[in-house]
């Protein structure tokens, strides 16, 4: 198993994490590299085809994704049956796999990945309660909460789920772990903003950032303003 090891944990900043969803796949090497030394780590976005209306990535894009960025990766498996996949993402590299709480099997995957000594996410659709984290808030590394229906990149943020996101980090503090609380969808730089002030400490971040151009003047602008 190749992990990139070291995967950050929360330190009183905010992370950045640009989503390969959004990259430039005719030269991804070129695309990733103005994140190299600004952004924390880099999120593959893994689809099925059934737990959300898109395909994406398998396991073999993990090593490209870490050689071209030299940062670790994360794996958000948006898949109706994760279990049949933390192995070989994790076997591939990814440093942190997310799971959903509205897929089979979570509790048990989360201990899978665990036991494999990688970081553990659990992701939250919008209409799912935040009440589904709680049972496993002694393990988990990141809590994901959606501010879009997944499955396709470029959505506008729903800023109803702000309050999820507050009422995540009073969860987290109450607590007392370092947990990551990660907000994933429709992230610019006006929204960052507003996750960030409900209480989120990992920004996921797609569209807004491959297409603005001056992706690494992006990431340094939103970095001097969270």
């Amino acid at each position: 198993m190749t992990v990139l090891i070291n995967f950050p944990v929360p330190r009183g900043r905010s992370a950045l994490v640009p989503s390969v969803l959004a990259a430039d796949f005719t030269c991804l090497k070129s695309s990733l590299a103005p994140v190299k030394k600004l952004a924390d780590w880099v999120q593959v976005d893994v689809m099925d085809g059934r737990f959300v209306p898109n395909i994406s990535f398998g396991p073999g894009i993990i090593p490209a994704v870490a050689a071209v960025s030299g940062l670790p990766v994360d794996a958000h498996l948006m898949v109706s049956e994760p279990g049949r996949f933390i192995g070989s993402f994790a076997a591939a590299g990814a440093g942190l796999i997310t799971v959903h709480a509205e897929a089979r099997g979570t509790a048990a995957c989360i201990r899978e990945i665990k036991a494999l000594g990688l970081k553990a996410g659990l992701a939250l659709r919008p209409r799912t309660p935040l009440a589904r984290v709680i049972p496993f808030l002694k393990i988990l590394d990141l809590i994901l909460v959606m501010t879009v229906e997944p499955g396709f990149g470029g959505q506008t943020f729903m800023p109803e789920m702000l309050a999820k996101v507050a009422k995540a980090r009073a969860l987290i503090s109450g607590a007392g772990r370092k947990i990551w609380l990660q907000v994933d969808g429709g992230i610019n730089a006006r929204t960052a903003l507003l996750a960030s002030g409900a209480g989120a400490d990992s920004l996921v971040i797609g569209s807004a950032l491959f297409s603005c151009g001056k992706p690494a003047a992006f990431l340094r602008g939103l970095r001097a303003g969270l």
